[in-house]
């Protein structure tokens, strides 16, 4: 089983990731760009590379996990890459969020070079990676797969081989597609419910159980309902990945209406400054329309 394993890109997602790693008893090299990051995962036992070249000379497998395709491919194929550290037998699992093209051409050049690359993204945000109890879904070589799958277990609940590579970024702007339309429900039934002088709390109480309940209603409403904006996932990220969703789905001329209209409710709150706040405050587009916040009531 492999023991080496070498992970690139500590931000909320990748540090609480690393840290699962350790516990799980791999042997960890980390790089990143800010050594703010990379300090305290050291401290709980990693090893520091000074490159993508040098962690993956010194794995047997590399993690990436960057914010989108141009940074996979700066530190997979560019100067002091993963690309210049290849020896037999690497594999580069990249974790990020990225179009599927992107990362079937990021496998290409890698393996002219005989290294094998999977993609692996994941669903969950920063309190599942936090547990280990990420959802992963894999495009890959059934055999790349099942030697990596002990290392994935270690991050997650459930790891999902979904096809080859690029099919396992195809599911999570699946994945993206559904979340960012339950959040919209959701954020429409609230501000309803707030317009017309009902407690948005009870009503969440009195569909949660119901066929309307869902991950997203039971993660999301308790943090709108609070006013807590932390992310989480940054609605930046999240419009990133529905660039890509909408990106590919014009390659492959499949139309997608709904995800177009919500895409344009996400610019409209980049252009507020609401970037970084957690995709749940996609509500404030609604609750700004009606004139009403769906919060707690107090007392």
């Amino acid at each position: 089983m492999m023991k080496r394993i070498g992970f690139i890109g500590l931000g909320i997602m990748g540090k609480p990731m690393c840290r699962n790693l350790l516990k799980a008893g791999f042997d960890l090299t980390v790089f990143s760009r800010s050594r703010g990051n990379v300090d305290p995962i050291v401290a709980a036992g990693a090893k520091a590379a000074g490159s993508p070249k040098e962690v993956a000379l010194l794995s047997e497998m590399v993690i990436t996990m960057v914010p989108d395709s141009p940074e996979v491919r700066a530190v997979a194929l560019g100067p002091d890459g993963v690309i210049e550290g290849v020896h037999p037998g690497l594999i580069l699992a990249d974790m990020s969020s990225i179009a599927p093209l992107a990362s079937r051409e990021i496998a290409a050049k890698l393996a002219e070079k005989g290294v094998r690359m999977m993609d692996a993204p994941v669903s969950g945000g920063e309190p599942k990676a936090v547990d280990g109890t990420l959802s992963v879904m894999v495009g890959a070589d059934v055999q790349d797969f099942e030697a990596c799958l002990p290392v994935l277990k270690a991050m997650a609940a459930t790891v999902t081989h979904v096809g080859p590579v690029g099919a396992g970024n195809t599911a999570k702007l699946a994945n993206q597609i559904m979340v960012a339309g339950h959040i919209a429900a959701m954020s429409e039934a609230l501000v309803l419910a707030a317009k017309a002088g009902v407690d948005p709390e009870a009503v969440f109480k009195a569909v949660r159980g119901g066929l309307a309940g869902s991950a997203v209603l039971e993660a999301k409403a308790p943090m709108v309902l609070d006013g807590n904006f932390n992310p989480g996932f940054r609605i930046r990220l999240h419009a990133k990945d529905l660039k890509n969703v909408l990106e590919t789905s014009r390659e492959l001329n499949a139309s997608l209406p709904l995800t177009a209209q919500l895409m344009e409710v996400m610019q409209a709150l980049l252009a507020k400054g609401e970037g970084d706040a957690d995709h749940g405050a996609l509500i404030r587009y609604w609750e700004e329309l009606a004139g009403v916040e769906a919060r707690r009531r107090k007392g």
